[in-house]
């Protein structure tokens, strides 16, 4: 089956996914159920594991890294109150599922990941799947992609021990940054951007892979040091 022809497949599952772990857990926002309904999760990971796919739980892809869970990808993408014009920011492509979500929703989708056969492998399989929003890059996310800032929204899909200071500052004002911040306990926050000030929501307690590179380097008690 060829990476196209995946739209096509398993959509019972989709629906089924959608309808069972995620509306029926409380993500009512339309265009997020959607954009989960249209992405081929199975897609995004290896051939044995497809038949696990549409599972509400987070899935091997390699290199220590994982898919998130469906409920988790579309938590984080609704908080970001996306209306289809924006700028976004991702932190940590893993296999590219949770970027081919944001691109649904957004004009421009900037992706970062550290490991660099991980985002080899996502750029092409963005590209087969024709997503044209996209572009992927191989950096540390700590830092951020300043070239494409500001940003209107943040999506972060590692854990730092901290809310990082350059993706707060590439932050556009009123825009929205979804982060898991924390080591063995982490909680999902939800900042929204007020001038110079920013505005914090606890909201999940979530299990994320860590965040690597800088953010290893950071005291846990920092607040959002170092840059």
């Amino acid at each position: 089956m060829s990476l196209i022809s995946a739209f096509g497949a398993r959509l019972a599952e989709r629906e089924a996914m959608v309808a069972r772990t995620i509306e029926a857990r409380g993500v009512s926002d339309a265009a997020t159920c959607g954009a989960l309904r249209r992405v081929p999760r199975h897609a995004f990971v290896d051939p044995e594991r497809q038949a696990q796919a549409y599972d509400d739980c987070p899935l091997p892809i390699g290199h220590g890294q994982t898919i998130s869970q469906p409920y988790v990808v579309a938590y984080m993408t609704a908080a970001l109150q996306l209306t289809g014009g924006e700028c976004v920011l991702e932190v940590g492509t893993g296999c590219g599922y949770q970027t081919a979500v944001l691109a649904e929703l957004a004009a421009r989708v900037c992706s970062l990941e550290i490991i660099g056969e991980l985002a080899h492998v996502a750029t092409a399989r963005l590209v087969q799947l024709g997503y044209g929003n996209v572009e992927v890059h191989t950096g540390d996310g700590y830092h951020g992609w300043p070239a494409a800032a500001p940003y209107d929204a943040i999506l972060v899909a590692a854990a730092a021990p901290c809310l990082p200071a350059p993706l707060l500052a590439q932050l556009r004002d009123g825009g929205r940054l979804v982060a898991p911040v924390g080591e063995s306990v982490q909680d999902l926050m939800v900042i929204t951007r007020c001038g110079d000030s920013f505005c914090e929501h606890r909201s999940l307690a979530v299990s994320f892979v860590p965040m690597t590179g800088r953010a290893r380097q950071l005291p846990a008690d920092s607040r959002a040091g170092g840059g």
